[in-house]
């Protein structure tokens, strides 16, 4: 998607103004949204696609999925998380997942960072050295 950067302004101006105590607003969010639509500026269509978007990303920073070849113990789960939090702050949503395929190990998504140790992922390295 082309945006001007009048646009680009404008929607990143609307997602500082979506957050309250550092935490994201929905009520805020729905209220810019709604003024935003009945002020009807210059390419707003463009402007609320960019701050759709923008939204998107930044709730996936702030949720993490924990994918693991088997299901891990409370306290293994409860370190996890806790690291991650000190990492991306206390908001930080977890969810864990049971994925077979990986074989063993671990990957972790947050947001674009994504940390993968697991058994699928060094074999498949490995097959492209040989």
């Amino acid at each position: 998607m082309k945006i001007n950067k009048e646009t680009r302004q404008l929607s990143k101006e609307l997602l500082r103004a979506s957050f309250t105590d550092g935490q994201l607003d929905s009520g805020r969010v729905a209220s810019l949204v709604k003024s935003l639509i009945e002020k009807k500026p210059r390419n707003y269509i463009k402007v609320l696609e960019a701050y759709k978007r923008l939204l998107r990303l930044e709730v996936e920073k702030r949720s993490a999925t924990i994918e693991t070849a088997t299901n891990l113990s409370a306290d293994a789960s409860a370190q996890i998380v806790a690291n991650l939090k000190r990492k991306y702050g206390s908001d930080l949503a977890a969810r864990f997942v049971v994925n077979e395929e990986l074989l063993g190990g671990m990957r972790i998504r947050v947001g674009s960072d994504v940390w993968d140790s697991t058994v699928r992922n060094r074999l498949h390295r490995l097959q492209q050295q040989l």
